[in-house]
């Protein structure tokens, strides 16, 4: 009776260990950190979450860059007033790999810059996981959810986060389930 007892004890724990690392690789996939910064504070918490998911980092970078805040800001507004897509310098050569991207951006005119419209427009996201995250001086991010939904057509969007608090990146990711 005690072998038996013993016996379903191990095969119930492997079964759940196998459950759980199972589930963790379906629910990640292969990630993308995709993210526009401006002054280096969004990509500084794209890496932390590249580091934390094991996921591949991709920079936004403008073909134009931006010119000093000053400018940058009117510049950045009209962007915005006249629904421009900015050019981007590069790809991402193999994005039919991946099936979750985050996407990273500072928040600009209370949205996400149009350049990261532009990235997001340039690629099918159908049937993949878009997961935005953004820095901001005071706007919240909830108000550049519908340019990321709008622009990532086909995609399911997940709970984002605005990451100002890198204490708060290892929480998000382990509630999504995409910490590594």
């Amino acid at each position: 009776m005690k072998r038996i007892f013993l016996l379903c004890t191990v095969i119930f724990a492997a079964a759940v260990c196998s459950f759980g690392f199972n589930a963790r690789a379906e629910a990640s996939g292969k990630i993308l950190v995709a993210y526009f910064s401006y002054q280096g504070h969004t990509a500084k918490v794209a890496r932390e979450i590249a580091a934390q998911t094991g996921g591949d980092l991709f920079e936004i970078k403008p073909a134009t860059p931006y010119p000093g805040y000053a400018e940058c800001l009117d510049m950045a507004k009209a962007e915005k007033n006249n629904n421009a897509r900015p050019a981007i310098d590069g790809r991402v050569e193999n994005m039919a790999d991946y099936d979750v991207v985050f996407v990273g951006y500072p928040i600009w005119w209370y949205d996400a810059p149009m350049i990261v419209r532009t990235f997001l427009e340039g690629y099918d996201f159908s049937g993949k996981k878009v997961i935005p995250f953004a820095t901001s001086g005071g706007s919240p991010l909830e108000e550049s959810i519908d340019s990321v939904t709008t622009s990532a057509a086909g995609a399911t969007i997940q709970e984002g986060l605005l990451a100002n608090d890198a204490s708060e990146i290892a929480p998000w990711l382990s509630n999504l389930g995409y910490a590594k």
